[in-house]
């Protein structure tokens, strides 16, 4: 009986413990603190050199290879018919994600989808300045802007 409960035990603090790490995980992805991951800061860099970019390109995901030009519009991402980028992934939302210019600079913003929006590694919350070459993960696709 007293070897049951020990287990029990440690299974309890082993489940409170995986929990604090998955809250923990959320906030440092809500906060942005992630954002400082060494590939963002290099692919921040190649950014800063003062070139814009011209082009969206699908890296991974059923749609790979695809090209969007950017010129100025926003780009909506999503399973609808009428989305600029129409993906068909089970993890994507009807209306998933929004990139749009602002000033110079591309900003991704969640519109509010399920499985959430991912810039480099961080949880897309609000408006986000997207840098060339930093990846954004939308269901089982990944994006990029690229001069």
């Amino acid at each position: 009986m007293q070897l049951t409960r020990a287990g029990f035990l440690v299974l309890l603090w082993l489940f409170v413990l995986a929990a604090l790490r998955v809250v923990r995980s959320d906030l440092y992805a809500a906060s942005g603190l992630r954002v400082s991951a060494p590939g963002f800061r290099k692919a921040a860099r190649k950014g800063s050199r003062g070139k814009a970019p011209r082009q969206l390109v699908v890296t991974h995901g059923a749609l790979a290879g695809t090209r969007i030009a950017l010129d100025g519009r926003p780009i909506l991402i999503g399973r609808a018919d009428d989305s600029t980028l129409v993906l068909d992934d089970d993890f994507a939302s009807t209306r998933h994600a929004r990139l749009s210019l602002r000033g110079t600079d591309w900003y991704v913003e969640d519109l509010g989808s399920t499985n959430g929006s991912y810039l480099d590694r961080a949880k897309v919350t609000a408006p986000l300045r997207v840098p060339l070459g930093v990846p954004i993960r939308i269901g089982k696709t990944v994006i990029e802007l690229r001069s």
